[in-house]
């Protein structure tokens, strides 16, 4: 065998292992939530998991879970912890019981609007809260995205706090969630998000909170005849990575992952915002009673009977962000 064709032999069987290199090295990551696959949630989680294979070369295989298939918000949360779930898409309320500064986000009325809330997201209090929240749980919150403004469904219409007194409402187990139903006499009840609907229908709860997109996904306008329009908290999700997971990432993965999930953040938040304007007026054509209300009477019963100190949080918190621009 001559030595120029042990060399193309060699050359050869080099390429193979490079081109072997990446496939051998995929890694397959579970990314879960608990929307439904028609929400920008899911398309927009779907669209980043195959960005970031494709700007990783192939690297990472990442599989979305949608609709609760790997159980209740609470559990993905803690899924992140024991390694059972590698991303997911999350309220930062339930973050916010392993680091409980982050649930100031949810106090009612905190936040003015869909754009307030998402300059909170990119100011130097949220970055301090992320990176404390990294330290003691090793999670990392990588974007944030809007959610949607939280109204209130019953089955009668009301227009102010006290046209809630005795309403059996489902809300998350969260205190920020339950502060409104009770400052005003409700009953905040909590049921597992995939739950509600089968709830609303046998009447074991009169009512439920959530934004309009949210109610058209969930089809809660099949078993309510009023949505209340609230406002009373304007909600987002945040992207987070297992600390499994981030902690083995390169420099440049992390920035890959960052940049991904933000992007993946800012074409759900902007197919939302858009939502949210014609809603409206196709559940009146549905038959419900759109209903505005007396928001102040509601923000007058809550900072009377549930102060941000009074839930635990820092007032100093509170005034830097409503203060945001």
């Amino acid at each position: 065998m001559s030595f120029q064709f042990r060399s193309k032999l060699a050359l050869i069987a080099v390429a193979a292992i490079v081109a072997s290199g990446p496939a051998a090295a995929q890694q397959k990551l579970k990314w879960a939530h608990v929307y439904e696959t028609s929400e920008p949630y899911h398309t927009e989680s779907v669209w980043a998991a195959a960005e970031i294979k494709k700007r990783t070369n192939g690297k990472f295989d990442i599989e979305v879970f949608p609709a609760s298939s790997l159980g209740k918000e609470t559990d993905i949360n803690q899924g992140l912890a024991l390694g059972t779930v590698d991303m997911i898409i999350s309220g930062p309320s339930f973050a916010a019981r392993s680091y409980p500064r982050l649930g100031i986000a949810y106090y009612p009325f905190i936040f003015r609007d869909a754009d307030h809330l998402l300059a909170y997201s990119k100011s130097p209090v949220f970055a301090e809260m992320v990176e404390e929240f990294r330290k003691k749980t090793g999670i990392q919150m990588t974007a944030y995205t809007y959610y949607g403004a939280r109204h209130v469904t019953a089955q009668k219409p009301f227009t102010d706090c006290a046209g809630m007194k005795g309403l059996k409402i489902r809300v998350p187990d969260v205190p920020s969630y339950m502060a409104t139903p009770k400052a005003c006499g409700a009953n905040p009840t909590p049921i597992a998000f995939a739950e509600v609907y089968l709830a609303l229908q046998t009447g074991t709860v009169d009512a439920q909170e959530n934004p309009l997109t949210t109610i058209e996904a969930k089809k809660f306008y099949e078993v309510q005849k009023a949505i209340m329009l609230t406002g009373h908290i304007v909600d987002g999700l945040t992207t987070q990575i297992a600390p499994h997971v981030w902690n083995k990432l390169t420099p440049q993965e992390k920035q890959i992952f960052t940049e991904v999930t933000r992007e993946a953040a800012a074409r759900a938040t902007a197919q939302i915002k858009k939502r949210e304007g014609q809603l409206v007026d196709e559940f009146k054509k549905k038959g419900l009673a759109v209903t505005p209300v007396n928001r102040q009477s509601f923000v007058d019963a809550v900072l009377k009977t549930s102060t941000p100190e009074s839930m635990g949080f820092s007032r100093s918190d509170y005034d830097k962000i409503v203060a945001i621009k």
